[in-house]
């Protein structure tokens, strides 16, 4: 049952996002990694989900697009909160997401949906604690990227890197325009492992009481 949108669980909820490429779901599995070493309650997870909706959603992109695709990944999300994210918050586990809601605005932004018709697909879906957003020069994570291989038709897209680069500095305005706390970090900056070890110290002021998009 999803949680009313004023209840904060005694969980912590931390989501990164950035473009296809920038290295998301190293840096949450590092810090999923260091959370762990130091006794923490940790549950990753990502999005698209597991589930049926989520393998649709993951492995679709070419069938669906447009409205067919944002309702898709918005109902997976619902359906995640409510059986899985939820659930691990109440028992007070820290939840790392690999891609949630600013991953939505991008992706369907490049699909030519509004913002507010994503946010309206994904209302009531919890608030993080802290939203992380991944970014940095859009040459080096296009290379990234073509060594990596496309997952989606949107990484497939020659300009995709410039154009999901571009667009996540809108996303973080929504974020922050709605109160999401929210962090931004080059990750092409620095090695992987210090972006990780950087978005842990955030997490312990998050643990703390303190907001790191503030400090």
């Amino acid at each position: 049952m999803t949680a009313p949108a004023a209840e904060r669980l005694p969980g912590t909820l931390i989501t990164l996002d950035g473009p296809g490429g920038v290295g998301k779901s190293t840096t949450a599995h590092q810090m999923t990694a260091a959370l762990t070493m130091i006794d923490l309650p940790v549950h990753a997870t990502a999005q698209p989900s597991q589930a049926a909706l989520g393998e649709l959603a993951r492995h679709g992109t070419d069938i669906y697009q447009d409205m067919a695709l944002a309702c898709l990944c918005a109902a997976d999300r619902h359906h995640q909160l409510d059986t899985e994210i939820l659930p691990a918050l109440r028992e007070g586990a820290i939840v790392v997401c690999d891609r949630y809601v600013a991953s939505s605005l991008v992706l369907q932004g490049l699909d030519g949906l509004p913002a507010e018709l994503v946010w309206q697909l994904n209302h009531g879906v919890y608030q993080p604690d802290l939203a992380v957003i991944l970014t940095g020069d859009p040459h080096i994570i296009a290379a990234r990227l073509r060594a990596r291989g496309g997952h989606s038709r949107f990484e497939r897209a020659e300009d995709n890197s410039d154009k999901e680069t571009a667009l996540y500095v809108h996303a973080e305005a929504e974020l922050r325009a709605r109160g999401w706390p929210v962090t931004t970090l080059d990750a092409t900056a620095e090695p992987s492992d210090t972006i990780a070890a950087r978005i842990v110290s955030h997490v312990h002021q998050v643990l703390k009481g303190n907001n790191p998009a503030c400090l």
